[in-house]
């Protein structure tokens, strides 16, 4: 991953640290040496380790132990599979029960499962399902109960209560604000054993060849238990975490030893801030209205004085801001109040900060141009072409719709262009990410927006150098180079060289952190 052409047919890993790389004839000096262990791959690929730049490792352990209704395919299906979930648990009437990953617009309904729908699961427990976006959701009448949601609630700041038409009744569906606010009065009484939750989640990652995990919009508490898991040496990946910005976090102060550098792989990169929501759930922020709608453009979080407010902190206080902008509004929303509070900070060192636009879904060749000068990264959520496809097309037109992701503007302009599967949404698997990025199919088999395929070879900086990059750790990770760390992942067959509609086939055979094989696919997770 230095250059296209280049062939490494060698590597030599010393205390971590790749030493030397090369053809078989510069290591003919160590083949008899008996110190050196010497690993012949019979054909398999070695490459570095595979580089989240966006995702959530905080909620990966728990979504692990929710019910799991991505397979439903109508009501019927996400009351039976949170009933099965309930009796196989062993669950009390009065216990929270938490589903994860419906999706209305796969539903044969076509509809959210509201309060009518998850009444019939039970009266008495409270019941919660996220979307698949993780940006919407619904609960019963016992959680309205619990969360203390009425006709007289109303709707928090850059949210939404769903009412009982023509009436203030909540019907048991939340948007954004209003869903974070339940959300936290569901888990806040919560007895499941984070460590180990935290453990579970690590290994998702691990297993994907993924050595570098982010955990954007880290809570107080998650921070605290990062922080502990690094101490006791329990950190298998390097962990980059972002507080919300929004929460006017001190943590760079009170952390000084995590911040902006790994103190035993924790790492305090910076600060989060959330513009919008989900495209596919219509809550993104739009310039112009959905397909069918007259006027509604989905909605902003926060007025441009306080983002202008949330940018000029991250920028004043020297470091990184990542910035959830889905909608093309929310793009312009970020892009007008960085540039103004760029100029207005007296920051010596503003110019190098990389800001990075988390997930780009509808972001317009003008605004990418704005990046350019900005020398603001796109953090590209690519997966959105196969999952959601199909939703964008119906929900934004031909057009707009088929331009989602759009990753070959990106690069032909020069940015140093990566992309995530913000998991818990999609999986954290960086080999269904490529084959998205290098061929643009929907669920349905559509080709959608075929002229922004990239290269196999740039889908894979996209998730390796681009990746380091982002982290101010090209110099570290990203590419076979010496001198970089021994992070690597050893796939079955050359990802350059398979028929591309076949790349998402190829499988992780092992995860290497350091020279340490930390997964193998013939053995359980080591330390």
């Amino acid at each position: 991953m230095e250059n296209e052409k280049d062939v490494v047919e060698a590597v030599l890993v010393e205390d971590g640290v790749i030493k030397k790389v090369g053809s078989f004839i510069d290591f003919e000096s160590f083949m008899n040496d008996s110190r050196i262990e010497k690993i012949d791959l019979k054909g398999k690929t070695l490459m570095p380790g595979f580089i989240d730049p966006h995702g959530h490792l905080a909620m990966m352990g728990p979504i692990s132990q929710m019910a799991d209704l991505s397979k439903c395919e109508s009501f019927d299906d996400v009351i039976y599979t949170l009933k099965l979930y309930i009796e196989n648990r062993g669950l009390n009437r009065e216990d929270v029960v938490v589903g994860f990953g419906y999706d209305h617009n796969f539903l044969k309904e076509e509809k959210h499962p509201t309060k009518e729908v998850l009444n019939h699961v039970s009266a008495e427990n409270p019941i919660f399902v996220f979307h698949a976006s993780g940006h919407v959701g619904c609960t019963n009448d016992a959680g309205l109960k619990l969360a203390e949601i009425d006709e007289n609630t109303p709707n928090e700041d850059g949210g939404v209560i769903g009412r009982i038409e023509g009436t203030m009744e909540p019907n048991g569906y939340l948007e954004e604000g209003s869903l974070l606010s339940l959300q936290k009065t569901l888990f806040q009484d919560s007895k499941a054993d984070i460590v180990e939750l935290a453990n579970l989640g690590q290994a998702m990652y691990i297993k994907n060849g993924i050595t570098t995990v982010q955990d954007g919009a880290t809570s107080s508490e998650y921070l605290e238990l990062f922080k502990a898991l690094a101490e006791q040496g329990d950190l298998k990946v390097d962990v980059v975490a972002y507080p919300l910005v929004v929460e006017n976090p001190d943590d760079m102060g009170k952390n000084e030893k995590y911040a902006k550098k790994y103190h035993r792989r924790l790492k305090i990169g910076g600060y989060k801030l959330f513009l919008d929501g989900s495209p596919q759930g219509k809550t993104a922020w739009m310039t112009e209205p959905y397909e069918g709608e007259e006027t509604y453009r989905g909605y902003s979080w926060y007025k441009d004085e306080q983002v202008k407010q949330y940018v000029a902190k991250a920028i004043n206080d020297d470091v990184q801001l990542l910035t959830h902008s889905n909608g093309d509004a929310a793009s312009d929303q970020l892009l007008r109040n960085y540039e103004a509070a760029l100029q207005e900070s007296d920051n010596s060192n503003k110019a190098n900060l990389r800001p990075v636009m988390i997930h780009c879904q509808t972001v317009r060749n003008d605004q990418l141009d704005k990046m350019v000068e900005l020398s603001m990264i796109p953090s590209i959520f690519i997966p959105h072409t196969y999952y959601w496809g199909d939703v964008h097309l119906k929900n934004l037109g031909h057009e707009r719709g088929s331009r989602i992701s759009p990753a070959k503007s990106a690069f032909e302009r020069g940015l140093v262009v990566n992309f995530h599967q913000d998991p818990p949404v999609v999986k954290p698997d960086m080999l269904e990410t490529i084959w998205c990025a290098v061929n643009r199919i929907t669920r349905k088999g559509v080709h959608i927006g075929p002229e922004e395929c990239i290269p196999v070879y740039d889908a894979i900086k996209a998730v390796t150098i681009n990746a380091a990059y982002a982290y101010f750790e090209e110099d570290q990770k990203g590419s076979i180079k010496e001198g970089k760390l021994a992070d690597l992942v050893i796939l079955d067959q050359n990802p350059l060289k398979v028929d591309k509609m076949k790349i998402k086939e190829l499988q992780v055979v092992e995860t290497i952190k350091e020279g340490k094989t930390i997964y193998s696919v013939d053995s359980v997770l080591t330390e």
